[in-house]
């Protein structure tokens, strides 16, 4: 080999050692460039806390390229405010003043407007000397991002490369930020899916509470409603904060009803049985007078005492007379049913209409006080005077009862009579079939 062939050949030699050497440190190059990004995405993506991935972020940054100070922090530009503030290395005199510009900065009306990009690239003026590399991200919404770190201990300034794989770490973070808020929007829903829960539960408890009281007074009202008048109840339900007990004068039609030689036939079968018998009877008759919305307000062993208290003065009066119709027939059904074993009674009944005084009276004794759901006047006297004048299962009514249902009902004038206690005297009609 002649010398110029020998120099030819050391110079290609020199020349793939070179393009060898690039290559190998090019190969270094991506090596750290692949490990530092598969170290720092390991880091931040094991955490689901958004300071957490960014003081990972940071120090990793920080560590992989030596650096001494560095810092990142994220804004929210609807609130105007900063959201998360990470710094490592700054003296206290740099970060109190960043943290004012930017406060400051994101006071003004512009701030948060797009370009965002630009907004940020104005907070870099705010930052201390000793960082020499700064970048800004955007988040999902209205976040935005600004991270910066000093310089290398070695000395050199940031590179090209340098600046891809930081724009690659970023990237990352943006993605572990992301998973972050929507953890943290999963946390926020199921606490506050806790505690509508709690208040739930509490409402329900609260619900059943309220319904067991229901259930008591419901079970109270069953039970008092086999001693209180059904008008009573009605009224009270209608108007239960209002004086509707309070004795007042208005128009009714009363009617008593008793049995014929009560006290004969207790003598001759016994107490016990009369009241059996009483039983059966005045239990067919309930339904008679309930039907046409009478109301028993006063029993006694061989009577009752009803009211009829429908608004139109006309209607009571015919609903009183069809109840003494209905009380007779069903009394005659009883009689000719041969499963009941029932003596033949003849009931007797008095009808008038008028005006009462109705309502609650007061009864007070050395024992207490009892109070009563009734009706008393010149009216219910002369029901009951009436009524005393019936025999062998009469119906009778006054004049004013008969006015009222005469196009309805046939009655036949007894005549006028001198009724007990009664200082003029009342005509008397019987009720023809």
């Amino acid at each position: 080999m002649n010398k110029m062939d020998y120099q030819a050949e050391v110079k290609r030699l020199q020349k793939a050692l070179k393009q060898s050497e690039h290559v190998q440190t090019e190969l270094d190059r991506r090596v750290f460039y692949l490990k530092t990004l598969y170290d720092v995405s390991k880091d931040i993506f094991s955490s689901v806390e958004s300071e957490a991935i960014l003081r990972r972020f940071l120090l990793m940054a920080m560590g992989n390229f030596g650096v001494t100070q560095g810092f990142i922090l994220t804004l929210n530009s609807s609130l105007k405010a900063i959201e998360l503030f990470v710094q490592v290395g700054l003296e206290e005199d740099h970060v109190a003043k960043l943290k004012s510009s930017i406060q400051k900065y994101m006071q003004k009306e512009t701030f948060g407007e797009p370009p965002q990009k630009e907004a940020l690239q104005v907070l870099k003026e705010f930052l201390p000397s000793s960082l020499n590399f700064i970048q800004d991200f955007t988040l999902a919404g209205d976040c935005l991002g600004l991270f910066g770190l000093g310089a290398k201990l070695i000395g050199e300034p940031y590179n090209e490369n340098d600046e891809e794989l930081l724009d690659t770490l970023v990237n990352n973070l943006i993605v572990a930020l992301t998973n972050a808020h929507s953890f943290e929007e999963i946390k926020k829903l199921n606490r506050s899916l806790e505690a509508k829960n709690i208040e739930l539960e509490k409402t329900l408890n609260e619900l059943k509470a309220a319904m067991r009281k229901v259930e008591i007074l419901e079970s109270i009202k069953a039970d008092l409603s086999k001693f209180v008048p059904t008008t009573v109840t009605r009224l009270i339900e209608k108007s239960p904060a209002s004086d509707v007990l309070e004795a007042r004068e208005r128009d009714v039609t009363v009617l008593f009803l008793d049995i014929e030689g009560y006290t004969k036939i207790t003598e001759d079968v016994g107490a016990s049985e009369v009241n059996t018998l009483v039983e059966k009877y005045f239990s067919v008759f309930m339904d008679a007078i309930y039907e046409n919305n009478g109301d028993v307000v006063e029993t006694a062993g061989d009577g009752l005492m009803v009211l009829f208290l429908t608004e139109d003065s006309a209607i009571h009066a015919l609903e009183a007379v069809n109840a003494a119709r209905m009380i007779k027939e069903k009394a005659w059904q009883i009689i000719d049913d041969s499963s009941i074993d029932a003596l033949p009674l003849v009931i007797n009944i008095g009808i008038c209409s008028g005006q009462a005084f109705v309502g609650a009276a007061k009864y007070e004794s050395y024992t207490g006080s009892r109070w009563a759901y009734t009706s008393h006047g010149n009216t219910t006297n002369i029901a009951a005077r009436i009524c005393g004048k019936a025999t062998g299962g009469q119906i009778l009514a006054s004049k004013s009862t008969v006015d009222r249902v005469k196009h309805r009902f046939f009655f036949e004038r007894l005549g006028a009579f001198t009724l007990k206690n009664l200082s003029e005297e009342v005509e008397i009609f019987s009720l023809k079939d």
